[in-house]
């Protein structure tokens, strides 16, 4: 039987990347993003869905309930704006796709995977997890709450022979890496490469590049001193 996997929000970037590269090793992919896809592929389907949509969860639950288990899912969805105090509609938004669409996703992939005793759920998280920030609040937040869950997901189900991977990231050079300055760069292919490790290991949390780690340590440490700084001033 060939493994099958359904990605969230694979239309670009990452998703479409992992799309191919599965269809390449002989997966059968089932696509769900809000936009339609490029790929033109006898074992791919694609369906045209907003995670932010309630016909989002239908879509997915129909997908689950008629098709036999499903080896991973990956949710890489996600979208970032820099804040604009002025009109914060975007707000919403970004919490909605980065955190609530994965929420939902989990709420019908999970239980499903439990009903055959395996399956494996991915959810692309940031290193921007663990650090405030005052230009991409909702971008940050919404990882965290991201990681948080996932992580506590995983702890609950990983004696039942059911995976969840919280995978961080760092920059990766698609149109979600925003900023005047992006560190430790790193290519789509090889955020790609990590994933496939992430599917083969399984572990509770993945970061990439992993010499990120100390570095987001040392900044969560300094903007704290700052805030403690600014606090002290008052």
């Amino acid at each position: 039987m060939n493994s099958k996997a359904v990605l969230i929000g694979n239309s670009d970037g990452i998703g479409l990347a992992v799309t191919k590269e599965l269809l390449k090793t002989g997966w059968t992919v089932i696509g769900l993003s809000r936009s339609p896809s490029p790929v033109n592929h006898p074992s791919y389907e694609h369906i045209v869905a907003d995670v932010r949509e309630d016909a989002y969860g239908t879509r997915l639950k129909s997908i689950l309930e008629n098709s036999e288990s499903i080896d991973v899912c990956v949710y890489c969805a996600g979208i970032g704006e820099l804040l604009d105090p002025t009109d914060m509609a975007k707000e919403v938004d970004i919490f909605n796709v980065n955190l609530i669409g994965m929420v939902k996703t989990a709420s019908l992939f999970l239980p499903m995977a439990l009903r055959y005793g395996k399956g494996h759920l991915i959810g692309l998280s940031s290193v921007a997890d663990e650090l405030l920030s005052p230009e991409a609040p909702s971008y940050h937040a919404s990882k965290a709450g991201f990681s948080n869950y996932l992580e506590g997901l995983a702890l609950a189900l990983r004696a039942k022979d059911v995976y969840v991977t919280n995978m961080r990231f760092g920059f990766v050079d698609t149109k979600m890496a925003k900023g005047d300055v992006k560190p430790f760069m790193m290519s789509v292919d090889r955020a790609v490469q990590h994933i496939l490790l992430c599917m083969k290991k399984k572990p509770v949390r993945y970061t990439a590049p992993r010499f990120i780690n100390p570095l987001i340590s040392f900044r969560r440490r300094m903007m704290r001193l700052g805030i403690l700084m600014n606090d002290l001033k008052q």
